[in-house]
């Protein structure tokens, strides 16, 4: 984990309200692991004094790369700076996820909008080709295809309003295709919390193991303030883990979605 500013080599449009912004960060790219993140202070947003965390989606010599979507003043500016200027970001970040062994249990892997970011390192990582379910709720939300595909990975697609591929939500996809299994199978996921937990319900119900990388709000993003705790199983017991430190990757088995009565 490093703390630098970094020079922005590119912030360009993907689809959309989404943008790819590469940064020139060889120490973050060489430590990166798949399902990692970085925290990052914008400087135009002045009176933002918390950072913000962003997926990353490519790790490549110089350069780390992520995708993010214009949702509020932080990302619209970001949306607005230009190669040469510089973010400061403390990164690589949290526990990510298992990359897959030669001969072991097929990736599938499930992404919903811009969860397909902190999917990409994980399928180039892996010596094992698999299937990529991804989702969104029309056309332009459906990211890094291209991509994918380019690796040979198989990617099947679904819109809520059948813009393209599929017509339904991504998780949909799931039973009809562990059912097909003719080997051992595992889950990978990344996007909203209800899709992760209908993931892992999915994942409890055929008996296939599930890793998920959780979405919750984060302010320091290095396991100081406890602002991004969830419930997991310990033992005969549970406890609050930090998605920052802890995750944001956790074993779908561990989570615990509703609090012990």
């Amino acid at each position: 984990m490093v703390e630098r500013n970094v020079e922005i080599v590119s912030n360009e449009r993907d689809t959309d309200l989404y943008f790819r912004l590469a940064l020139r960060a060889p120490e973050v790219a060489h430590a990166t692991q798949p399902g990692q993140f970085l925290h990052m202070r914008i400087p135009p947003l002045r009176e933002a004094l918390l950072r913000r965390p962003f997926s990353i989606f490519q790790a490549n010599g110089q350069t780390v790369t992520i995708l993010y979507k214009v949702v509020g003043k932080g990302t619209e500016a970001l949306s607005r700076m230009r190669a040469g200027e510089e973010v400061s970001v403390i990164g690589p970040l949290g526990h990510g996820f298992t990359v897959p062994q030669p001969g072991g249990a097929t990736p599938l892997l499930v992404a919903g909008g811009y969860g397909m970011a902190a999917m990409y390192l994980l399928a180039e990582r892996s010596p094992q080709k698999g299937m990529v379910f991804v989702g969104g709720k029309r056309a332009e939300d459906i990211l890094c295809e291209k991509e994918f595909r380019a690796l040979g990975w198989d990617v099947r697609v679904t819109t809520e309003d059948g813009s393209r591929g599929e017509k339904g939500i991504v998780t949909q996809l799931l039973p009809p295709e562990l059912r097909r299994a003719t080997r051992g199978q595992k889950l990978f996921a990344c996007g909203p919390t209800a899709m992760l937990k209908v993931v892992a319900k999915i994942a409890e119900e055929f008996n296939v193991p599930a890793e998920i990388s959780t979405d919750e709000h984060m302010c320091c993003g290095v396991g100081v303030c406890l602002t991004c705790v969830i419930p997991v199983r310990t033992g005969d017991g549970w406890e609050y883990q930090r998605t920052c430190t802890e995750g944001p990757v956790f074993d779908s088995r561990n989570v615990l979605w509703e609090l012990p009565a």
